[in-house]
């Protein structure tokens, strides 16, 4: 599912009939207006929100720089790019670092938003930057979240903190001292949430605060309760003046009113997202990156930063090597099917590339082909992998028996890959037209 793709789709239905028109009069560009509006209440947008966002947007189109430029429609559409960021943006987006370690981060949120687990994704995330992070249990109330935060814990590899069913106060004081006495720099403590906001709730937070003053106050919340998620950002804000938020499930929200609507109505930053259930499922949030690809424009620095992510400097260049010499085997393939895993979903991957985005909405994306690809792969021998060649009737029947696939399915793949491999010969020849020859 593609990030806010309802929203999105809304958006580039309206651009492209603008951008069909060539000159713009003032008429059309409200009568877009209006649309957007309308795309944005839809999308959830809290309703205030939408409406000063049409009229900034509106003040700025409806002048003589944009009805009277050449390619007025794409000035429009900078425009609302623009606005889309501003209304996503603060100064204080990043994290805040703590002078004196250790840096405390609380963080607090209803059940049910993911807390505990962004709890660990938050914990890997910093560990992979070199920080030694601790995670503290203090919710004491929900049956096995203590050992919720064990197991994510470990999944981060990062020291877990515990002191059972003790006051929450307490453990989270003792967590602080023990953090400072193991030259801990970051310790993440895990409050008790409830199923609603009530006074028990947040007077224990509030005292939880009080006694180990943290740097930063996460508020996680589901993205896909839309305007619900505001209003719970609101109370958690008037009541511990939070210092951002974490929105959790964005790969699963088509519309995006919770993202568009809380830093406007809290003044409070997205500081960062979940888009997904492992562990390294967590990202920044990006308020640039999100406006590009609410309106189709694709986002190739976080598709960049996954690739790096997934594929090292090393291995990037050995690759190339090998794509220049027509050197690539099955066990490269299978590589790169490995790395791609790791990037996340094929369809997000697709999406983060300009244009392809709104091309590829209702094309369904078969993940699952790609471990079929693999099993077959994976049931060759070394030396069919290096040589497909070699691969005739006999061993094309023991690979299908042993991935559990078809003959015709093992043909498929191999006629794919010998396909990749006479454009790779073309390229290196510099055989496609206007193409540089290696």
């Amino acid at each position: 599912m593609a990030l806010f793709s309802s929203l999105s789709e809304k958006f580039n239905h309206i651009f492209s009939k603008l951008t069909k028109r060539g000159r713009l009069t003032e008429l059309e560009i409200k009568e877009a207006m209006r649309e957007v509006r309308i795309a944005l209440l839809e999308a959830d947008v809290n309703y205030m929100v939408a409406k000063d966002f049409v009229k900034n947007v509106s003040e700025k189109a409806i002048g003589d720089e944009v009805l009277k430029s050449l390619t007025p429609a794409q000035q429009v559409i900078k425009i609302v790019k623009d606005e889309l960021t501003s209304l996503m943006s603060s100064q204080n987006q990043k994290l805040a670092v703590s002078p004196a370690p250790p840096t405390i981060i609380m963080m607090c949120g209803l059940q049910g938003a993911g807390k505990t687990t962004m709890c660990g994704k938050l914990g890997a995330n910093l560990k992979k930057s070199g920080k030694k992070v601790l995670l503290v249990a203090c919710d004491i109330y929900r049956p096995a979240a203590i050992n919720q935060l064990q197991v994510v814990g470990k999944q981060a590899n990062v020291e877990v903190f515990e002191r059972g069913t003790q006051n929450p106060v307490k453990t989270s004081r003792e967590a602080v001292a023990y953090a400072k006495k193991q030259g801990f720099d970051t310790v993440i403590i895990d409050t008790a949430g409830r199923l609603h906001i009530n006074e028990e709730l947040m007077k224990e937070l509030q005292d939880v605060k009080k006694e180990v003053s943290p740097t930063e106050i996460l508020l996680v919340v589901d993205s896909m309760t839309g305007q619900d998620a505001v209003t719970v950002a609101e109370s958690f804000n008037r009541d511990l003046d939070i210092t951002g938020v974490v929105l959790t499930k964005l790969d699963g929200d088509t519309r995006g009113g919770a993202a568009l609507s809380i830093k406007a109505i809290t003044g409070k930053p997205i500081k960062f997202t979940g888009n997904g259930e492992k562990i390294g499922d967590i990202e920044p949030f990006y308020p640039d990156r999100i406006a590009s690809r609410i309106l189709g424009m694709g986002d190739v620095l976080t598709l960049i930063e996954k690739a790096q992510e997934a594929v090292s400097e090393e291995e990037a260049k050995k690759l190339e090597k090998k794509l220049r010499e027509s050197a690539f085997t099955f066990e490269d393939y299978l590589t790169q099917l490995e790395s791609i895993k790791k990037m996340g979903s094929l369809k997000d991957i697709l999406g983060m590339i300009p244009g392809v985005g709104s091309k590829i909405k209702n094309l369904d994306i078969d993940e699952g082909q790609l471990q079929v690809n693999k099993a077959i792969i994976q049931s060759m021998t070394p030396q069919e992998r290096k040589n497909p060649d070699i691969i005739k009737a006999s061993r094309r029947q023991r690979i299908a028996k042993g991935s559990g696939t078809s003959v015709q399915q093992v043909n498929i793949l191999l006629k794919q890959f010998e396909q990749s491999r006479e454009m790779m010969k073309q390229l290196k020849g510099g055989k496609f037209r206007g193409m540089p020859k290696f």
